[in-house]
């Protein structure tokens, strides 16, 4: 079993190397002496210290009060979320689990030895109660494997007690910073021994070469635009078209990355997130199919397909949930018959266990790291075409119309349409259009500029208008579902049919709401 805690703390150097006085910080009634702990960690990290690039740590410490494994995530400069888990001769597979997206199928080695003499003070308040720790380490760090050099070092650390409000550490600060220590310019100590032993930690958590799995399928080079793309690829501003979509591409490959540790741990939406990022990926591939060679692009985006309908399994039952608790709170309990509310909730709960049982599974497996391996090569190495290399003003521009052709067309057609299953369908088609416009559109923002964030603006305007259309149609299908099951078991249905029929009437509402809708998003795009 692991559990997770928030750590908020800053860290200190001084040149006289100890504490200066306590007393005096606002608040604190009481220093204590707590003595000196001795604490001796080990740090592990692949061979191209992926874990380091991206300012994660993985130790595993004796000592001190809370001996075992540690895993820390970044949340903020001072703010880590540390995952620990008990002491043991191997790596925890919950530990395994929420690096694997980084690691994948290389090595974990130990990298870095840390033993720490920590003599500790506790501030309290007047009641007793702790609101920070503050120690001084002196610390001696010796490399594992990468050298052989060692260094030494003392700094003081303040971390924050549980449920104490963040801005206490601003009064430490400011007597800390009286007695003249200052901020460390190291992040951890982690960061500081691979600096200070000679190790130089990998800018980038792409992969080496050396270390990449077998599996992984590197993107080939198209002929069109290198020598321009890859000038620009070395502009610290986008410069080119393909340069523009490379940003945006990028920033979806780290997001899928960086929230695989948050969807195995369930937190909130961090499924939405990640299907979210797998659709912008997927749309901007085929949005910009001018400018990244689309022969090699479309398999990715099958792929990226599978990964969205796999994260989709358990998410859409609960929007529609959602939708359906929801709409049952309005209905007077008077028109509630039979146990609704209980049937709802069990239909809701029925695949949720078994559902993220099996996307944990999905993230495992060997079709998702190979995909994750893919991605990396896309944007290492990309399939660019000749427009890449152009002006992204009128490269960018001219797909981004031609998205919106798409959606103009789609709203149009489902418009001409009588209410019923075609006109369902056309708007659904036409939703998912104007899902795929406004990623591009948010990959155009740094090139257009102001006519790129308003088409953003009015594309999840109308995503949202027609995304409550489809749900209502998806909350009939379910609603016709319990309703079956209800009047299987004897119960009346009599409230089905009531949510139903308020469905359809949110349904027509949308429908009479589309054309004015459309006709003003419509002549705001003109400019574009």
């Amino acid at each position: 079993m692991a559990d997770t805690k928030r750590e908020i703390e800053r860290k200190y150097e001084s040149d006289e190397s100890g504490l200066p006085d306590l007393t005096g910080i606002a608040g604190v009634a009481s220093v204590l002496d707590k003595g000196v702990a001795h604490l001796d960690a080990t740090y592990y990290d692949t061979a191209d210290e992926r874990l380091a690039a991206s300012s994660i740590t993985l130790r595993r410490r004796t000592g001190g009060t809370d001996a075992g494994w540690h895993l820390k995530f970044p949340v903020a400069p001072g703010v880590r979320d540390e995952i620990q888990a008990p002491l043991s001769d191997s790596l925890p597979d919950t530990l395994a689990g929420l690096i694997r997206s980084r690691v994948r199928d290389a090595e974990l080695a130990p990298v870095v030895r840390l033993r720490s003499a920590r003599d500790i003070r506790e501030l309290l308040d007047a009641a007793g109660r702790l609101l920070a720790e503050v120690s001084v380490d002196a610390v001696r760090a010796q490399r594992l494997t990468g050298g052989d050099g060692e260094a030494q070092w003392t700094e003081i650390e303040v971390e924050l007690a549980d449920g104490v409000d963040p801005a206490f550490l601003d009064k430490v600060e400011k007597r800390l910073r009286k007695a003249g220590v200052r901020p460390s310019a190291s992040a951890s100590k982690l960061a500081r021994a691979l600096s200070e032993t000679g190790s130089k930690s990998s800018k980038s958590s792409k992969p080496s070469k050396s270390s990449k799995s077998s599996r992984s399928s590197k993107a080939p080079k198209s002929s069109g635009g290198k020598k321009a793309a890859k000038k620009a690829r070395a502009a610290r501003e986008p410069v080119t078209a393909g340069d523009h979509v490379l940003v945006y591409l990028r920033a979806q490959r780290d997001a899928i990355v960086a929230l695989d540790p948050a969807v195995r741990q369930d937190l909130a939406d961090s499924v939405h997130s990640m299907r979210v990022a797998t659709r912008r990926m997927r749309g901007t591939l085929k949005s910009y199919g001018g400018i990244l060679d689309r022969a090699v692009t479309d398999p990715i985006g099958e792929e990226l397909k599978w990964l969205a309908g796999e994260l989709g399994v358990d998410r859409d039952r609960e929007v529609l949930t959602e939708r359906l608790t929801a709409a049952l709170d309005q209905v007077p309990d008077t028109l509630v018959q039979g146990p609704v509310a209980a049937r709802l909730s069990r239909w809701a709960s029925d695949s949720h266990g078994g559902a993220r049982a099996r996307l944990i599974g999905v993230l495992d497996s060997e079709r998702h790291l190979a995909l994750l391996d893919t991605l990396d090569a896309l944007v290492t190495d990309p399939p660019l075409l000749d427009a890449a290399g152009k002006n992204p003003a009128k490269v960018i521009a001219k797909a981004v119309r031609k998205d919106f052709g798409k959606v103009a067309a789609l709203v149009e057609q489902a418009l001409e349409l009588p209410p019923g299953v075609g006109r369902d369908v056309a708007v659904h088609e036409a939703r998912k259009k104007t899902k795929r416009t406004r990623y591009a559109a948010e990959a155009a923002t740094p090139a257009l500029g102001t006519p790129a964030q308003d088409l953003v603006r009015s594309m999840k305007s109308l995503q949202g208008l027609l995304g409550d259309h489809q749900d209502s149609v998806m909350a009939r299908l379910a609603l016709r579902e319990l309703s079956a099951v209800a009047h299987a078991a004897g119960e009346s249905a009599f409230t089905y049919g009531l949510l139903y029929g308020r469905e359809e009437s949110r349904a027509a509402a949308v429908e009479a709401e589309l054309p004015g809708f459309w006709a003003g998003i419509r002549d705001g795009a003109a400019g574009l």
